[in-house]
């Protein structure tokens, strides 16, 4: 895998996932697929904005950004989608645009975890 250190390194399909959670900025992207270590959007992930009533609910400065340094958080996420092949990534809790945690539900050959 290429060293994913700035947002013009990444995939288009990590860039969008990148960008959804920055428009996104606080709530859960739900039921991701995952095809060969790459977030696939079809089907389309369910996404649940977490609004905080007197607070900036608006997307990330960042993402209006071409290209910008990505975050440790961001970065060991896409690592660690990238060591998967057929999984779903049940849910992705994203904190101020950041992934804070990932449940991924992993498919072995023989059915098991």
């Amino acid at each position: 895998m290429n060293e994913l250190t700035t947002k013009s390194s990444l995939s288009p399909a990590q860039r969008q996932l990148v960008e959804l959670m920055q428009v996104l900025n606080f709530g859960r992207i739900q039921g991701l697929r995952l095809r060969d270590g790459q977030p696939s959007f079809a089907p389309p992930p369910r996404v649940i904005q977490k609004l905080k009533m007197g607070g900036d609910n608006g997307p990330r400065p960042e993402a209006c950004s071409e290209d910008f340094r990505l975050k440790h958080q961001t970065i060991e996420m896409l690592e660690t989608m990238g060591r998967l092949t057929q999984s779903e990534v049940l849910a992705i809790e994203v904190k101020n645009g950041l992934p804070f945690s990932i449940e991924i539900e992993k498919v072995t050959e023989d059915g098991n975890a």
